[in-house]
């Protein structure tokens, strides 16, 4: 990997990290606090809100330090894919794409910028480099995209009861 190449992975993994990590601390610290993701999350169909509030601060929290640090980058990026899914599947997708209008636009960038950092590899200023991982390639990508789907069908198949309508 060349130097600029190198720079471009520690930039994308810097500033996806730091959105996640924020992202988490915003469920978490920030507005409705865990009471107010909860009730979000129950809004969007999904049982045990709490719960849900809980799960999302500590993947959101973690994934973005992992992929800050380069550590473990397939799995971190498999997390923010599997964040981003949910997100968009049942937050996002019925309102369109554009962001300004609550679409799916803003969570697909991070979910293919994750995806391309897994292909990429974490880059020689990584904590995967420092340790010797080296899981990039078809490997890196197919890891963080098989793990990220089978997260999110398992836990909409756990979690998700979206509200009936009244027709029998």
């Amino acid at each position: 990997m060349s130097g600029a190449e190198a720079f471009a992975v520690l930039l994308l993994r810097l500033v996806i990290g730091a959105t996640m990590a924020v992202h988490g601390l915003n469920h978490w610290r920030g507005g409705g606090r865990i009471a107010g993701t909860a009730g979000w999350f129950e809004g969007l169909g999904l049982r045990k809100g709490r719960l849900q509030a809980w799960l999302s601060v500590v993947t959101e929290i973690g994934a973005g330090v992992l992929l800050a640090a380069g550590f473990l980058t397939p799995l971190a990026c498999a997390a923010v894919i599997s964040v981003m899914l949910v997100a968009g599947l049942l937050a996002h997708r019925a309102n369109g794409f554009f962001v300004m209008k609550d679409g799916y636009e803003y969570v697909l960038v991070l979910g293919v910028g994750c995806l391309a950092l897994a292909v990429l590899g974490a880059g020689p200023w990584s904590l995967d480099s420092a340790f010797d991982i080296e899981v990039s390639g078809w490997a890196g990508g197919g890891v963080a995209l098989g793990v990220g789907v089978v997260a999110t069908a398992g836990l909409l198949a756990t979690f998700w009861r979206p509200a009936r309508s009244g027709k029998a």
